[in-house]
């Protein structure tokens, strides 16, 4: 569901899909976030499901090969954060199944399956869309309170 209210402020970030980019996503966004002063406990929430996708992105999408991750935010009038992570990796076959929690296409490797089940504990709405051979895109939605 789309907000409403009128974007206030925006960002876009490329990066390689490289695991020591994760931490300067998610350090990236929660800077960007915290010109809207969210409680600490929102915060963490984002950085966690940035982290998430990220690592998804860099575990996943590029497998065999090299590439960029492209995130995006933006903040609108009304609290309500969008951010975007998107790849131009394998893609997922079965968004659905993959959405699930514990299902992992590397059941061989220390992976527990739990990427996307923890984006959406902390997120209000998360969507995938995927195509295989041509990437992924992710997107979170949180809307923050107001400081108390």
């Amino acid at each position: 569901m789309a907000s409403k209210a009128k974007a206030t402020n925006e960002m876009k970030l490329i990066f390689p899909a490289l695991s020591v980019n994760e931490s300067f996503a998610r350090t990236a966004v929660g800077s960007f976030i915290g010109l809207l002063d969210p409680r600490m406990d929102e915060l963490i929430d984002i950085k966690t499901a940035v982290s998430e996708a990220v690592t998804n992105c860099i575990v996943h999408a590029y497998r065999d090969s090299f590439g960029d991750i492209e995130l995006c935010v933006k903040v609108c009038s009304d609290r309500m954060v969008y951010i975007k992570i998107k790849d131009r990796g394998c893609g997922i076959e079965n968004v659905e199944k993959a959405m699930e929690p514990l299902y992992t296409t590397h059941p061989e490797e220390e992976r527990s399956g739990l990427g996307f089940s923890v984006m959406e504990s902390f997120c209000d709405d998360v969507k995938v869309t995927s195509k295989p051979g041509s990437g992924t895109i992710v997107t979170l939605r949180k809307k923050l309170g107001i400081k108390l």
